[in-house]
């Protein structure tokens, strides 16, 4: 039931993708990167439909998915890119959504970068520059997956402007490119960012009851010795949601308004309330 499931994701998914594909960013002239995008460039050289292209460049990629990931990953790709390939030339002659150049390129970039995190969290990939991006994070997996599309992305959008002689056509590709990439990084990673709080006061068992009782999060306390007082200090740490961080500043100025608190931001947090330690890392 379980891979019926996933299977259904990525059918939907696919649709989602080739949508954004055939109804926006093709008919528009804009190439916005990776397989798709040079699929996109070679479609107006070849008597070759784009989805038809989207399938006959993935198939090198797809064997050195199989040496690199093995048999379950590939077949899910391979379902993937077939279905993507397919809905994309069945949307074909429905033509432009709309002639608004740029809406089309901030939803076909949307469209794509839900569509791609959507595919990915259920353990599959649309192929293409997934798997090379899959790859590279397995390497380097302190980069982001949205990044890396970035990059690869701009040396296509950057092709398609020269192809094509169109500078506005490229900066419009562009756009859906870096709409893809914010859009990818939130699906995959959500908007979790929470804010970290160092908190040096000389009431921190009253500030650190009061962030405990009255916001119900959590409090750590970490060894402190001031390097000119040589006094011994207890340092407050602790994690709160964007949406609470006021709350708890405010309580550090209640019951102290001479304590040192120093506030930034936190990125990704595992542990209870947050992201689970055992979710796979896309």
């Amino acid at each position: 039931m379980k891979k019926v499931k996933k299977y259904v994701i990525i059918t939907l998914a696919a649709f989602v993708y080739a949508a954004g594909v055939s109804l926006f960013t093709d008919p528009n002239d804009m190439a916005p990167g990776g397989v798709t995008g040079i699929s996109i460039i070679l479609s107006r050289f070849l008597p070759v439909s784009t989805g038809t292209l989207i399938f006959l460049i993935n198939v090198p990629i797809l064997i050195f998915a199989v040496w690199k990931f093995g048999h379950e990953l590939t077949m899910s790709t391979i379902y993937a890119t077939m279905l993507i390939s397919i809905f994309t030339t069945w949307l074909e002659p429905f033509g432009a959504a709309t002639d608004d150049i740029l809406l089309a390129a901030l939803v076909g970039g949307s469209l794509t970068a839900v569509s791609v995190g959507v595919i990915m969290r259920a353990g599959a990939t649309t192929g293409g520059m997934d798997i090379i991006v899959k790859a590279l994070r397995l390497r380097f997996p302190h980069l982001k997956t949205g990044k890396i599309f970035f990059i690869a992305d701009a040396l296509v959008v950057t092709l398609s402007g020269i192809v094509f002689r169109d500078l506005n056509a490229a900066l419009y590709a562009a756009i859906s490119t870096i709409c893809t990439s914010v859009v990818m990084d939130i699906v995959l990673y959500g908007r979790d960012e929470a804010k970290l709080l160092y908190i040096i006061s000389s009431r921190a068992e009253e500030i650190a009851g009061r962030l405990l009782s009255d916001l119900d999060i959590g409090v750590t306390y970490i060894k402190g010795q001031g390097a000119y007082s040589g006094d011994n200090k207890r340092v407050i740490m602790c994690v709160v949601k964007k949406p609470v961080s006021p709350r708890a500043e405010e309580i550090v100025k209640q019951e102290d308004p001479h304590s040192f608190m120093i506030i930034t931001s936190a990125t990704e947090v595992f542990g209870e309330g947050y992201k689970s330690y055992f979710s796979e890392r896309v």
